[in-house]
């Protein structure tokens, strides 16, 4: 009967929500609280190979019925469990402390602060020795001792999380933080008598709960129950390679797994190996493996490891190759390592020798890949734990739009985000004192308006190279232009913004769009417009950033433009007077030249064997009868959107736009204007109200309004830059560039006038 007892009182461990993260808490069964005697508040202890105390609350409501106990990455590893492991929870009696004392958890950390906002922001927490605990969350529940709840919601300790380590705490065992404990903080870090390693969980990495899923049955299996190998009789996994991105957490996440997984964790940094004298950097390599297999269960990370293993037909140098043939042999040589597994991460998967991406060696390659809407929302809910935020930080509507941010990026923009909120009480500060009054630290709080001028200033890594200013045009900055309008709405917002419609009717939305017509018309300004409201990145290029004089350059450069626009996704790709960079093929004998080859790219790129996911390509130009024919078939161009002059509600549309900031006469007429302007484009408009503008000032440099007659006076200055004659052309235009598209004559071959007489000495 007491066996059955104590097995009904075996809970398995769960991962907690990342905002429950640092708060103290366990959430747990109703039915087995019931059973404890326990009501939401109550103290618990968790046993697996060490204790650690937590307040007990009730479950996550799609764990209702289940018998999971969540806990967050610090308390499982006070609690020396991982995630799957079964622990014991029983009731617990917590006493109030009479002293405790607080260091720093991480060794290249100093600290120096109140002890008044520590005793704030941990008072009532149920600690116990050598546990670590973080300054973030609040435990926001009821049944709290008497005298405490005033402190629930009191302002955060600092503007990040920091992890602490409780050195000592007296009387012995759980201690909960009253208004007569004694705390005390030392500046630098002190192991404890009973020391834990907490320093990166899985709650700290966000948006990659598969890659964390895929990674855990490569390692922790391995290592913590290689029984279940040998019972089935084969090898456990060797090692696994981490690659994408720069700043998408893969060390962090290397790290995690070492630590969730109780495993000893050795470092090599790549070019660390590397070292002058012959055979220094095999026998440093070999040392780290020796220490490990020591050591094991024992992770070996190998960061940057195309510095180390580079291939070895493509390197001049011995010792390089040298090195790769060393880590070769240690990977999958005669000797066996049992309970050893590499790791190693690299953002250049491509530049690694092939021997090492095999089975037995790496046996798993994983894409930590840049986080879509949900991941930055948890990234962002890792990153803020510890902030005080003011009430209208919205964290959903950052993570919309902060596409194609990684976690560097986003743990950036939350740092740039609190310097603004320092930069706020910098005057109030006395810094000859070197302390910040505590009423100075309670009005502290990062809101909205810090992190929309964070954002300013931080811009997403993978877009450095490619970047511009991200759009401001609106769809109400652009006027005239409905239909176009319309069409791109459909195309392009759509497809991005709800992608689950199109796969619901088993469509695939449009890759690309060509916008033509005559100059003026404002084609570019619908293209910045698309890409604001569509929430997505924009790249825009132009033929000569991608042209190059040297042969295969171009093409290289536009196969990098599709593969950071991949990356970055979802993300808009503008390319502005398209028919210089994509003229039609076959015009010139013998040697291709570079714009063949580079419309032999782009039509790979956007109908070949890769997928475009996310990203659409829009294309302007005033001239479409000189694009390559082949570009303008369905599944490339899709859309051939006609962006025309617009009519005279259009052209009232456009001055009412352009003359938003000018301070109008009660005479001026824009419907008048708007009649008067027939065959005008945006741009000539705008050339309109200018031109009415420099008048007014002319007539008089103090005027503080513009007349109609000095819109008269711009009339008679300007004129419409499309003739009919070119309306014509272009409408001659639209209609068969459609019938072109479906009829693609093969190119390349010579018909019979082309041939030169043998005589004639002609090219």
């Amino acid at each position: 009967m007491a066996d059955s007892e104590t097995q009904a009182q075996k809970l398995q461990v769960a991962n907690a929500r990342p905002e429950d993260s640092g708060r103290g808490i366990a959430h747990l069964p109703r039915a087995f609280m019931a059973s404890l005697g326990l009501t939401d508040g109550d103290v618990i202890e968790i046993v697996g190979k060490k204790s650690t105390p937590a307040r007990a609350v009730g479950p996550y409501q799609e764990d209702e019925g289940l018998a999971l106990v969540r806990i967050d990455g610090l308390q499982r590893a006070n609690a020396g469990v991982g995630s799957g492991d079964f622990v014991e929870v029983r009731r617990a009696e917590s006493n109030p402390a009479t002293r405790v004392v607080f260091a720093p958890a991480a060794q290249n950390l100093r600290l120096q602060g109140s002890t008044v906002a520590l005793k704030r922001t941990f008072i009532g927490r149920p600690l116990a020795q050598g546990d670590v605990v973080a300054t973030a969350g609040h435990q926001r529940v009821a049944n709290m001792p008497p005298g405490m709840q005033q402190f629930v919601n009191a302002p955060a300790y600092a503007l990040q999380e920091i992890r602490l380590v409780v050195v000592s705490a007296a009387p012995k065992g759980i201690v909960h933080i009253d208004e007569n404990t004694e705390v005390e903080l030392r500046p630098e870090y002190e192991e404890p008598n009973d020391a834990r390693r907490a320093d990166v969980t899985y709650d700290d990495i966000g948006g990659m709960a598969a890659t964390i899923d895929q990674l855990r049955e490569m390692v922790e299996l391995p290592l913590r129950y290689p029984e279940l190998f040998q019972r089935l009789g084969v090898d456990p996994p060797k090692g696994v390679l981490l690659h994408g991105p720069p700043g998408t957490g893969k060390t962090r996440l290397a790290r995690a797994v070492a630590n969730e997984s109780d495993a000893q964790f050795f470092l090599i940094n790549g070019p660390e190996i590397m070292g002058s004298a012959y055979g220094e950097s095999e026998g440093r390599l070999r040392q780290v493996f020796e220490e490990a297999a020591k050591n094991a269960p024992s992770i070996v990370f190998i960061d940057e490891i195309d510095s180390i293993a580079p291939k070895r037909g493509q390197v001049s140098g011995e010792a390089e190759k040298r090195v790769v043939a060393q880590l070769l042999t240690l990977m999958d040589g005669l000797e066996a390592r049992a309970n050893l597994v590499v790791i190693a991460a690299t953002n250049r998967p491509e530049a690694i020798d092939e021997a090492l991406r095999r089975p037995g060696r790496f046996d798993r390659e994983i894409i930590v890949g840049v986080p879509d809407e949900r991941g930055r929302r948890e990234i962002l809910g890792i990153h803020t734990r510890g902030m005080p935020l003011g009430d209208k930080v919205d964290l959903d509507e950052l993570a919309r739009t902060t596409f194609g941010f990684v976690g560097a990026d986003v743990a950036a923009l939350t740092r740039e985000a609190a310097i603004e909120a320092v930069r706020r009480i910098m005057p109030r500060l006395n810094l000859e004192e070197r302390t910040i009054p505590p009423e100075v630290l309670d009005t502290l709080a990062v809101t909205r308006e810090d992190f929309m001028e964070a954002l300013k200033r931080v811009q997403p890594s993978a877009m450095r190279e490619v970047m511009v200013q991200a759009p401001t045009v609106r769809w109400d900055d652009v006027g005239g232009l409905d239909d176009a309008q319309m069409r791109l709405k459909e195309g392009v917002e759509l497809p991005l913004k709800d992608p689950d419609a199109f796969r619901r009717l088993g469509i695939r939305p449009a890759k690309g769009f060509l916008l033509y017509g005559p100059p003026g018309t404002g084609k570019t300004l619908l293209a910045k417009a698309v890409a604001r409201e569509a929430e997505a990145n924009f790249i825009a290029t132009k033929s000569s950033d991608l042209l190059s004089k040297w042969y295969g350059e171009s093409e290289q450069q536009i196969a990098r433009l599709f593969q950071r626009a991949r990356q970055v996704a979802p993300t808009v790709i503008f390319i502005d007077e398209l028919d210089s960079l994509v003229p039609a093929r076959g015009g010139g004998l013998g040697e291709p030249q570079v714009t063949e080859r580079v419309v032999n790219t782009i039509l790979a790129e956007m109908d070949g064997l890769e997928e475009l996911q996310s990203v659409v390509v829009i294309g302007a130009t005033n001239r479409p009868n000189l694009v390559d024919p082949a570009l303008l078939r369905p599944g490339r161009f899709d859309e051939l959107i006609y962006v025309g002059v617009p009519n005279a509600a259009g052209r009232r549309r456009i001055l009412a736009i352009q003359t938003q900031k000018m301070p109008l006469a009660d005479d001026v007429d824009l419907d008048v204007i708007a009649e008067r302007t027939d065959r005008f484009t945006g741009a000539d408009l705008e050339d309109v109200v200018r031109r009415a503008g420099l008048i007014a000032l002319r007539e008089s440099i103090e005027t503080k309004e513009v007349r109609q007659a000095h819109f008269e006076a711009a009339l008679t200055e300007s004129r419409a830059s499309v003739t009919s004659e070119m309306e014509r052309d272009y409408e001659q235009i639209a209609a068969k560039l459609k019938q072109d598209a479906a009829s693609i004559q093969p190119i390349g071959f010579i018909t019979p006038g082309q041939l030169t007489p043998r005589g004639d000495k002609r090219g």
